[in-house]
């Protein structure tokens, strides 16, 4: 694994649809509409915030967290407006022994089912495999989230299996998970 393509600079990684790149302080605004929306976390492991100043904070930890090369948080942004935060991708959990990450993406409400989150885990999985040359890509899901399901298969995940009362999750108490992974040599 190469974590220098990771953390050296921070990457920008581009499709002809979409960039994902840095979220900074321009994009407060957006990132408040993502991150107060009670209907983006039902099935994620995070507590909607609903104070813009703890939004404001956030940013600061997004980048800490890629200080500390301990995660990456990218803004989703359509190629048409630039300006307009659609979603976040991460990949986090970095297990060099393995060679494994594990990724998670959401988008603001507005944004859904528009194929968005199909194409940002496509790229993602592009630059993990063929530049930080990853050998395992995982994602976990609540076992309800069919959307996000869709999106892993039609990316080519393959559903390993269910962990019961596996994790922890903010907001959500125990939860049972699925695990969805790819690996390079399916990836090729």
């Amino acid at each position: 694994m190469n974590l220098e393509k990771i953390f050296a600079l921070f990457p920008v990684i581009e499709s002809d649809e979409l960039i994902l790149t840095k979220i900074e302080d321009q994009h407060l605004h957006d990132l408040f509409t993502i991150y107060d929306n009670e209907r983006v976390f039902e099935y994620c492991g995070i507590i909607p915030k609903h104070k813009i100043q703890t939004v404001e904070k956030m940013i600061g930890h997004f980048e800490r967290d890629f200080h500390k090369k301990s995660r990456i948080k990218w803004g989703i942004f359509a190629k048409k407006d630039r300006s307009k935060l659609v979603g976040i991708m991460e990949v986090m959990d970095f297990n060099q022994k393995v060679n494994m990450v594990t990724i998670g993406y959401f988008l603001a409400e507005d944004y859904w089912g528009k194929g968005l989150a199909t194409e940002a885990v496509r790229i993602i999985i592009s630059f993990l495999f063929n530049k930080v040359e990853v050998n395992r890509i995982q994602a976990e899901v609540m076992p309800a989230n069919e959307n996000s399901k869709r999106v892993l298969i039609k990316n080519g995940f393959i559903k390993e299996g269910l962990i019961r009362q596996a994790s922890l999750w903010s907001g959500k108490g125990i939860v049972d998970l699925e695990i969805y992974s790819m690996l390079r040599e399916d990836y090729q």
